[in-house]
């Protein structure tokens, strides 16, 4: 069991023993921005990176406080226009005369799931900046925190900036309740956008009914019964 463990272990594992052999410590980054070639984002926690700091002779540490911004409430594709018509445009490669049979195909799909969808198909796009608390009602609960500050950017300064987030518990969850919401939106758009609105008619049902509720208790009160003499 020990040698099939031994065998599987990972370029990145090796590479990191000759590092630390040499008596240097490896520090764990990825690239989440191409065109940020001098930010590299560091893969572990404070403690790591305040010792990953001191290896490489950082003598001070850049901190930024971030904030809870209100457009975190609204659905984000992260895709551009660009973006959008690589995913989702005419894959068929015939230039208008399909031989190849995938624009039929792609055809027959779509008529299928509009079918399905009312006669409405849309893609996750199609949803930007809804307000995803209509998915996750748990997420209306942290708008009065819009302006806080919910975490910190630490960069240590260098020919390659070494960079970390890091965020309190409660941003923690408001995130992973986002995540949640955005997967729905992604996984199915149209189921979502009925979701949201029965839960919206339903808002609105339950708000005119408290309101007729009010108006007749008001209207009670202004017109007791009279004492009989």
């Amino acid at each position: 069991m020990a040698k099939n463990q031994k065998a599987q272990k990972s370029i990145t594992d090796i590479v990191c023993e000759h590092i630390k052999k040499q008596k240097l410590l490896p520090i764990p980054v990825q690239t989440l921005n191409e065109d940020a070639e001098a930010t590299r984002y560091f893969g572990g926690d404070l403690k790591e990176f305040l010792a990953a700091a001191k290896t490489l002779g950082a003598k001070g540490i850049f901190i930024e406080t971030l904030y809870l911004e209100d457009d975190e409430f609204y659905y984000d594709s992260g895709m551009d226009d660009e973006e959008y018509m690589a995913t989702y445009g005419n894959e068929c490669c015939c230039n208008g005369e399909c031989t190849c049979g995938k624009s039929d195909k792609k055809s027959k799909k779509n008529v299928k799931v509009e079918e399905e969808a009312d006669g409405v198909w849309l893609e996750p796009e199609d949803l930007e900046g809804l307000d995803l608390s209509l998915l996750k009602p748990e997420i209306a609960k942290f708008q009065d925190r819009i302006g806080e500050a919910c975490g910190v950017r630490l960069t240590v300064p260098g020919v390659d900036h070494l960079e970390v987030e890091l965020f309190a518990d409660w941003y923690d969850k408001f995130a992973e309740l986002v995540d949640e919401a955005s997967d729905i939106i992604e996984c199915d758009p149209n189921g979502a956008l009925a979701d949201m609105e029965a839960m919206y008619r339903a808002e609105e049902a339950a708000a005119k009914a408290a309101a007729a509720k009010d108006k007749s208790v008001k209207k009670i009160a202004a017109h007791p019964p009279k004492k009989s003499k």
